[in-house]
């Protein structure tokens, strides 16, 4: 049994005007090239995890063909809300259209094995940037340009922190591996210590898998292991569409 982890899927199996080719050459067919990579390292008894941005549609209902496409690929699928998860309202309505493989974390935590898995969407912070990182192909003055964080985004940002420590409270402290999923990144390029770095030390988490940043430039990401704990970006273009092997 193997941890996989792949984020960013946008599909629009539902939706067909948002498909991804119109950001690039890579996106062209996406969605392929990640169902071949999935159905030949995955196997049926695997987990893979969703780290957000699943699906573009705007409607619950316009999302269950990405949901049952992403049924009928191999293995216990796990996903957590993105920022472009417009059809993700009420949990409870989300869970009674999920496929028996496909889980959803909000709020809790989620069980799998001798695995816990917590997580929330997270927000942007005032902590870290990632523009040095970032190829802006269609607007490349906005690297020069410093984005300024609102009040509001950082009431969202402190919101999601408290959704996180409400998940992490519901992870098994016993579990043999224990996994945290944000969508936005939950520390810097330089691994410093950031709010929600110190909460995953302070609880033990082996891996936090995250998603969100694209058009990422080679090596310039070098995410890794900081003080006991594993960050993995799984950005599906980052990964050249194919899932991360976590362990």
């Amino acid at each position: 049994m193997a941890i996989w982890a792949i984020g960013d899927l946008h599909l629009s199996f539902g939706c067909k005007e948002k498909e991804m080719g119109i950001f690039g050459e890579n996106w062209k067919n996406h969605h392929e090239k990640i169902r071949i990579s999935w159905d030949t390292l995955v196997h049926p008894d695997d987990l893979v995890l969703i780290p957000g941005d699943i699906s573009w549609a705007m409607h619950l209902e316009d999302a269950i063909a990405d949901l049952e496409w992403i049924e009928k690929r191999p293995g216990t699928k796990v996903m957590i809300k993105g920022n472009h998860d417009y059809w993700w309202h009420a949990i409870a309505k989300v869970r009674k259209v999920l496929p028996p493989s496909i889980h959803a974390i909000y709020n809790d935590a989620f069980q799998w094995k001798d695995v816990s898995i917590g997580g929330t969407r997270l927000w942007d912070s005032p902590e870290y940037t990632f523009s040095s990182c970032i190829e802006m192909k269609e607007a490349p003055k906005e690297l020069k340009t410093k984005y300024t964080l609102t009040e509001e985004d950082e009431k969202i940002f402190q919101r999601e922190v408290l959704r996180l420590g409400m998940s992490m409270k519901l992870m098994n402290s016993e579990a043999k591996t224990r996994i945290i999923m944000t969508h936005y990144p939950p520390i810097g390029l330089d691994l410093q210590e950031s709010t929600v770095s110190k909460m995953m030390e302070e609880a033990a988490i082996h891996y936090v898998l995250f998603g969100h940043l694209h058009s990422v430039r080679p090596h310039s990401a070098p995410f890794g292991k900081a003080r006991g704990v594993e960050y993995h970006l799984t950005s599906c273009d980052y990964l050249n569409f194919k899932p991360l092997r976590i362990a």
